[in-house]
């Protein structure tokens, strides 16, 4: 073997050996490496950020929190009409002016993000840390009109972007 071959092979055999080392002291001084496995912190509840694939995997129940009757009723069939299963509609305690709050719980985060773009992003989310349904409620307010069509809930989620986890909370 020649004297260039031999020097060319010694170089690479260096090279090799500062790249192993380097990854070696890399994975050594890692400040990472128990970062997942420290889950959440104390007191912090879990949550489900996970929009759902399909519309039969979420449970609404409409309320009309509005002075005309049957608004709730019809929501609900609206709903219905979309694939989601629906809860018996109801008649909310309190009046909402607005386009409609949106009540939901640890189970239903990612899900209530879905509904909120049914209601282009106006719906009020209402997080509740103590409720351990995976129903999520709509009082629907006076400023309702009608349901978003499918292309303006896709817009509207890309707009309202991931679900934000509530204080508190972690991701499951």
């Amino acid at each position: 073997m020649s004297f260039t071959r031999t020097r060319a092979l010694i170089v690479l055999a260096v090279l090799a050996a500062l790249a192993i080392a380097g990854v070696a002291v890399a994975l050594v001084r890692d400040t990472q490496g128990d970062a997942a496995a420290q889950g959440c912190p104390a007191g912090a509840t879990t949550v489900n950020v996970k929009l759902p694939e399909h519309s039969d995997q979420v449970k609404l129940r409409i309320l009309n929190g509005t002075r005309t009757t049957g608004r709730a009723e019809q929501v609900s069939e609206e709903f219905k009409n979309r694939g989601f299963q629906m809860q018996r509609p109801a008649d909310s305690r309190s009046k909402v002016a607005k386009v409609a709050v949106i009540k939901f719980g640890p189970k239903t985060v990612g899900a209530a993000q879905w509904i909120r773009a049914y209601f282009l992003g106006e719906g009020v989310a209402q997080y509740e840390a103590t409720r351990t349904t995976d129903v999520i409620d709509i009082v629907v307010g006076d400023q309702y009109k009608q349901l978003a069509t499918t292309t303006e809930v896709n817009q509207s989620l890309a707009q309202l972007s991931d679900p934000k986890l509530p204080p508190g909370t972690c991701a499951a």
